[in-house]
């Protein structure tokens, strides 16, 4: 029996993951006949049938589900391998792949990776920017080495590092009555028109849980996938919104007429921090990359 390859393992996970050949090819940066006879020779090699395809689907054989399963881990422990390599060195002296929320890449992104530049002018950080349940996906499937998200989210066999917290504000026009309540507290938004990024961005989910609200005490007239489609909708008096601190900090409302407020309250706030798995050699060096990350949020 001949070994399968690496590669012949990657596209059957894809083909596993899509459920189509030609979403599998693009995700693997082939052709789809490149990938269909990178299936085709995987098959060979092993002697067996690990997929089936009709008309309407492409579905694996209870074999080929046991063969993605164990190639899978294979993978990941491939990554770790070239990972250990990577930084057996000195730190920050190889290459990382690091993945990161949409709402927290455009404004810590610029100064980490221009520090990067200067200190460790030989370390190459490639970043993906995705929500967060596809990130941790990517991270178990050995795609990505480390995250910087929201902290907590829900994922088996990873560590996690907090960071920093980042306060809510409020913010909404100048004419709302919110905007000159003597006190703010977040119980002041019940019954309110707030407007939140669209379900699978964990700003939603992390702000509702700051403010202690559920869906069903505020009204949702408008959900968002960017940040700065929410504060033009709330400058054109659709509602009020909640922003992270460090989208405030970086002048997300801009020239427009929006007034931002903090709460007179402890707590309203989400924490952000960093995730790998747990089997990673390189946890030393992702503690040493949070301290850096940790210390230019506090700047």
């Amino acid at each position: 029996m001949r070994q399968p390859t690496l590669k012949q393992l990657r596209y059957l996970c894809a083909v596993a993951e899509h459920q189509h050949f030609g979403q599998a090819a693009s995700a693997c940066h082939v052709s789809q006949s490149t990938l269909s006879a990178g299936i085709g020779e995987l098959e060979d090699a092993l002697g067996v049938s690990l997929v089936e395809r009709n008309n309407r689907r492409v579905f694996l054989t209870l074999l080929g589900e046991e063969v993605v399963e164990r190639a899978r881990d294979l993978l990941v422990n491939v990554e770790d391998m070239i990972s250990l390599c990577a930084g057996a060195g000195a730190p920050f002296q190889g290459r990382m792949r690091m993945g990161v929320i949409p709402t927290v890449a455009p404004y810590l992104l610029p100064d980490l990776l221009g520090q990067i530049r200067i200190r460790h002018p030989a370390f190459k950080l490639f970043i993906r920017e995705d929500l967060s349940q596809a990130l941790v996906d990517s991270l178990l499937a050995g795609e990505l080495d480390v995250l910087l998200l929201a902290l907590p989210f829900p994922a088996e066999q990873v560590e996690t590092m907090p960071l920093f917290e980042d306060d809510f504000f409020l913010a909404c026009l100048d004419s709302h009555p919110l905007a000159t309540r003597s006190a703010l507290k977040s119980a002041d938004l019940k019954g309110e028109s707030l407007l939140l990024l669209e379900e699978g961005h964990c700003l939603r989910d992390h702000a509702l849980e700051a403010c202690k609200l559920r869906d069903s005490q505020v009204s949702l007239p408008y959900q968002a996938t960017s940040l700065a489609t929410i504060v033009q909708m709330v400058a054109n008096d659709i509602g009020v919104t909640l922003l992270p601190g460090m989208a405030v900090k970086a002048g997300i409302v801009g020239d427009t007429a929006l007034k931002v407020r903090a709460f007179d309250q402890a707590g309203v706030r989400r924490k952000i921090g960093l995730m790998w798995r747990k089997k990673t050699p390189r946890r030393v060096e992702f503690r040493q990359l949070g301290e850096l990350i940790a210390g230019l949020a506090e700047t």
